[in-house]
Formats: structure tokens, sequence, C-alpha cells
């Protein structure tokens, strides 16, 4: 199950490794996201409809939902048959993709992480969309949430994405320890605020050990951090690796001593799968914690009368600047210009307003159409589980996936130096300093 940390830091380099021979191969032959193409009329069409298969994954309750779609898709039209075949996550599907897309086979369209897409644009393996936007009456893309929206373009313009969902870390706080405590969440603005607010929860531990915070495992919430001090992946010429800045080093030093030397904080990591997310989760719903940062999608199995929801806090003076993550459905350049356009028809069914506020009702996960707010049912829900729109309203201001032009290569060593921080207790700016040689090193050699 890779529902948890989607489209994470985490996970890209061993994909991309994975994918990088058969992308080679398959760039030999692909039309290019930017040319669009037509092609002539291929075998597609079955008991008279135009056969589509889309290549997916997601948790149980997010494939549950995705499948009916697909079944009210294919009932409310004639012209076309999606098929959904679901991966093991998204790292296979990428992987696996990429090595149908070189042999010429394998699915018209896929549910993507945005880094992983791109990385399948950027060799001109997808068909982009331009032209079946511009062509398009209906569809608004200035509806389009633009944190979400603009991670699906390219540098010269060209989109080759539609948005499917979004995804945020927000914040997640036992109602009850807050309370005793006397915490207010909502006077929680900055990350200051919040080491207060866990020191005075684990202060009410006694002789059993509470915690008042838990971070999530991992650089994806070090990295918010980071980037709401004012820090960045890059220079602005994109020639330089900065993440071993005084911003960094400053916002990952809370973490630090959060959990090793005040020890008001703690992590969980390891074991098997998501074990080490649900032991973070079950920490806060069973009053171990006083709360933890975790995905916008953990709002499916998380109790909101034991729990809240807050956004992520700035840093300081700064304003808070988290990571707002975009799942994105892309066409497969195929040449079948009849099953390509069943692939549009599908992706403009999805971001539905309606279709966004089931799956969002549904999955936790973000809508990408801000007209999904005036959807009656959405409405209705969000005002009975308000908890719903803090990942949306954190979106409206987040920061979009940073892009890592060495293939992945900057973020791997984000997550050795996140292990060294969080689990070894290694001084940040030494852990810094190391993942800054390594990922200049690379991002010099792929400027090469």
């Amino acid at each position: 199950m890779n529902r948890k940390q989607t489209g994470s830091l985490s996970g890209i380099r061993t994909a991309a490794l994975a994918a990088a021979a058969v992308l080679a191969a398959g760039a030999l032959w692909g039309c290019g996201a930017r040319a669009g193409g037509t092609g002539a009329r291929a075998d597609v069409v079955k008991d008279g409809r135009v056969q589509v298969t889309l290549w997916y994954s997601g948790g149980k309750t997010a494939a549950g939902v995705m499948e009916e779609l697909i079944g009210d898709f294919n009932s409310s039209q004639q012209q076309y048959q999606v098929t959904g075949i679901q991966q093991a996550d998204y790292d296979e599907t990428y992987t696996k993709l990429a090595a149908a897309i070189a042999g010429k086979t394998g699915a018209d369209a896929a549910l993507l992480d945005s880094d992983k897409a791109r990385s399948l644009a950027d060799k001109g393996l997808l068909a982009g969309l331009n032209s079946y936007f511009e062509a398009d009456e209906e569809l608004e893309t200035e509806d389009f949430v633009p944190v979400f929206y603009d991670q699906c373009r390219l540098g010269d313009g060209a989109v080759f994405a539609m948005p499917a969902y979004g995804t945020t870390q927000v914040m997640y706080y036992n109602r009850e320890l807050f309370d005793r405590a006397g915490i207010d969440p909502e006077r929680i603005g900055t990350w200051q605020d919040l080491e207060r607010a866990a020191e005075a929860v684990s202060g009410m531990g006694g002789q059993e050990k509470l915690y008042g915070w838990e971070p999530m495992w991992g650089p994806d919430n070090l990295v918010d951090i980071a980037l709401s001090n004012g820090g960045s992946l890059l220079s602005a010429d994109g020639t330089r690796v900065t993440i071993n800045s005084d911003q960094w080093v400053e916002s990952w030093e809370l973490v630090r001593r959060g959990i090793h030397d005040a020890e008001i904080m703690a992590i969980h990591s390891g074991g098997q799968g998501w074990e080490y997310w649900y032991q973070t989760m079950d920490d806060v719903l069973e009053g171990r914690a006083g709360g933890y940062t975790g995905s916008s999608g953990d709002q499916a199995d998380l109790d909101f009368s034991v729990v809240g929801a807050m956004e992520q806090p700035g840093f300081g003076e700064n304003p808070p600047a988290p990571v707002a993550r975009v799942l994105q459905l892309v066409m497969v350049e195929n040449g079948k210009a009849e099953t390509k356009q069943g692939v549009y028809e599908f992706m403009k069914f999805f971001a539905r307003p309606a279709n966004q506020a089931r799956w969002s009702m549904a999955t936790g996960y973000i809508p990408v159409r801000a007209s999904t707010l005036e959807d009656e049912g959405y409405k209705a829900y969000t005002q009975e589980n308000p908890q719903a729109l803090v990942p949306l309203s954190q979106a409206m201001h987040a920061s979009p996936m940073p892009i890592d032009p060495t293939g992945g290569k900057i973020f791997d060593a984000l997550e050795i130096a996140a292990d060294k921080v969080e689990i070894e207790n290694v001084p940040v700016r030494e852990a810094l300093d190391e993942a800054y040689r390594t990922a200049q090193k690379a991002l010099d050699e792929a400027g090469r």
C-alpha cells in the first residue's frame, strides 16, 4: 500500500534507476509531450467501443473509488470503454509503464506522481494535452488549483498531464491532550510555537512517557520546515544545491533537539511497509503523543472526535510554505488517435467537480478544482467535517514539489541526511554538508 506518502521524496531514486534503461529505448519512438501527435486509426475497437487501458495504484479505499468512477464513466457514454488495472504502487506503475512504452505495449493512460510523469514527458513519451484543452469549450483550466496545475506543465508551457488529486502534509493533534495542556491550536503560528506546545504536552507524562509531537519518518516533514524557513532546493540560477544553507540547518535542528536533546518528540522508523506510519498515528489516537505531521490522505483512517487538524505553521518570521504534491493522469504517446481521445474524455470526467468531491470525501485527498467547493454534497460534507478543508486551505498557499534535475539524487541525499539527524543524532550541519557534497556533484554531472 503506497497511499500515505503519495509523491514523497522517498523512493524516487529507486524507481528512476529501474526505469532508466527502458526509458532510453522508448525515447527512440515516442512522438513527444510537445508534439501531441494524431496517428492513424489502429485496431482499438471492441464491441463497437474504443478500448482504453488505465494503470493506477492506491490503497483499498482509493482503489475502490477509482473502479467506481471508471464504471460510471463507461456507463455515461457508448463510445469508450476504460479498463482499470491496479498496480502495487506508484513506483511500480512508473517502472512497468516505462518498460511497456519501450516495447510499444501496455497502458494508454496512467496515474503517476508528478516527478515520474515529468520524467516521461521530458523524454517525449507522453502525449501533450495543449491541443485537447484548446479544443475543449467546457474545461476551464483556470479552475484548477494553481499549485497543482503548474506541476503539470513543462518550462515551455507544454501540458503533459491532467491534475487528478492533491496531497500535502498537515498537522493532526490529540484534542484531549492539547486541552489538558491549555494549548489553543489556532495560536500555533510558528514551528517555535509547536516546539513549546510539544514541551507542554510532554511535561504531563509523569511516570509514563508522553511525547509532545511525532514528525513522520523521512525527509518530507523536514523539507517542508526548511521551505517554511525560506530555504530552497537550488539557487535561483539552478547551478548550486542549497540544502546546507542556514535556513535548512536551523529548521532541521528544531526537530533534532526535540527528538534527542529535549526528548519531547519521537520518530517511528523501519518495520514492514507502512508499519511506522500507523504506529505514529496510533500514538496520537491512543493518547501517547500530542500530535503528528502526516498526509491529507490519513483523514480516511482518523477519528476526528479524538483528533483535530491544522495547517503547518511558518518558521520564525517566515510564512508557511510546505509542499503540495499532485497525482497526475497522463496520456501515453501511442499514436492511436481514437484511444488518446478516450483517455482525454476519462481525464475530463475524473476532473469534474462532482467527481473530485466524491474522491476527496472518500479518500481525504485534496480536490484539484476550486469549484469543488461549490458542489452541494461537498459543502454539506465539509460543514460536518471541517477538517477536510484544512489540506485544501494549505494547498492554496503551498510550495510546488521541488524539481530535482538530477533524476532524484538530491532527494536521495536528503533521505540519507534525514536518517542521520532523526535516528542517529548526527549534527545537522554535518549531515547536510555531506548531503550537499553528494547532491552538488550529481547536479554538476547532470549539467555537463
